[in-house]
């Protein structure tokens, strides 16, 4: 028998900020879809249904004109479907091309955190999100997409602000407005640069998109930067300071990566299942339709959870545990369906190739620090947001 999703509402929205997870236990075991007064929207958060709705984009659209990422960025092809999502997606394609990632943007990469675990080596302690992952994160974007040199903290405050708006579900005046302020200074900074890349084809995205056939007009540009600000920034970030402390927490796993190189992959992938960068997107239900126990309703915005999908018991045993010997499972970090995440493959190789591994390499006796403990913060988007350690230097 199905029915109308139940309500929860006696969760505090700083409470999903803070630890999610046993809400999100709460809302998998009362139904397949959950309206969180809190978060003023109705949640699904086991792996199956998302699976289940990932596979049917008719009755579950990306294309949703009250969507918080449209409102924030413009109509961006993730929140469309079918043959507009594939062409903006195909307009992008020639900058993540496994060969253009190999040989162009691996080199560059690997450059950039090499340079920044030099020059940090000597100090004996650091916040890691501050001197590693958000200026990692942030100069191999502004790199990728063919900005021009800026402080990488722009950068960084851009997508903060972005992905702060659109996850503003407690409609924030200030949130509103940071946001909307990233989005004019990401305009003026693609029309910085836009007549270079027409005259200059090059592996940039910007380029890619200019170059396009048929070229993307601007305002499609303008709106899929933004969302690539949004999400190709805080999730390599993320995921670099989660696999981190993922290792530190867990000395035996650590050593034991150390030791066997060729578990880097798999202690990437858990890294990203345990603390999902990207925790909920939204979709639009386009007409009535039974989810499991539950009756959706047409125009219906739901919230899927994968940050919650991806600690389901039903599916990952001891799911709250970071465990790099868990067995080989597909989760759902990256989404899935024909909004699989695009940069997945660069994510992989910036993070579980070259940064990290360089990090335990270059910094003897890395560890945590026992008088500051991490900060793990968020549920739209989730990571740490300071990771102090020490090392002897």
């Amino acid at each position: 028998m199905t029915s109308a999703a139940p309500v929860i509402s006696d969760v505090a929205y700083q409470d999903l900020l803070n630890d999610p997870y046993p809400i999100f236990k709460r809302v998998r075991d009362t139904a397949s879809a959950v309206f969180v007064a809190a978060a003023n929207l109705t949640l699904v958060t086991r792996f199956d249904d998302i699976v289940k709705i990932e596979r049917d984009p008719v009755t579950y659209s990306s294309d949703n004109p009250t969507s918080l990422v449209n409102k924030v960025m413009g109509p961006t092809f993730m929140r469309k479907d079918g043959a507009e999502h594939a062409t903006g997606r195909k307009a992008i394609e020639p900058s993540f091309r496994s060969g253009t990632i190999k040989e162009h943007w691996t080199p560059r990469f690997a450059e950039i955190s090499e340079r920044l675990i030099n020059s940090l080596s000597g100090a004996g302690e650091a916040d890691l999100f501050h001197a590693l992952a958000a200026p990692m994160a942030s100069l191999s974007l502004m790199e990728m997409i063919g900005f021009k040199e800026m402080p990488w903290e722009t950068l960084a405050l851009w997508s903060q602000f972005l992905i702060d708006g659109a996850g503003n579900y407690a409609r924030d005046a200030e949130i509103e407005r940071k946001a909307m302020e990233a989005g004019s200074g990401i305009d003026a900074a693609i029309e910085a640069v836009l007549d270079h890349h027409r005259a200059h084809p090059n592996p940039s995205i910007l380029s890619s998109m200019v170059h396009a056939d048929p070229p993307m007009p601007i305002e499609e540009i303008r709106a899929n930067i933004k969302v690539i600000i949004g999400g190709g920034l805080n999730e390599p970030r993320d995921a670099i300071l989660t696999l981190t402390l993922g290792l530190l927490a867990n000395p035996a796993q650590k050593e034991s990566v150390l030791v066997k190189p060729e578990l880097w992959p798999n202690a990437f992938e858990e890294a990203v299942r345990w603390i999902s960068p990207i925790g909920m997107y939204p979709r639009r239900v386009t007409r009535e339709t039974d989810l499991s126990d539950v009756m959706l309703p047409e125009g219906l915005q739901i919230g899927l959870c994968v940050g919650a999908a991806n600690r389901d018991d039903r599916r990952f045993s001891n799911p709250d545990m970071f465990d790099i010997f868990r067995p080989r499972q597909s989760h759902l970090a990256f989404g899935a369906g024909a909004h699989f995440c695009a940069g997945t493959w660069v994510s992989r190789q910036t993070v579980g190739k070259i940064v990290v591994p360089m990090l335990f390499e270059r910094l003897r006796n890395l560890r945590l620090r026992e008088d500051a403990p991490p900060l793990i913060r968020g549920w739209v988007f989730r990571g740490p947001v300071s990771l102090p350690v020490r090392w002897d230097a």
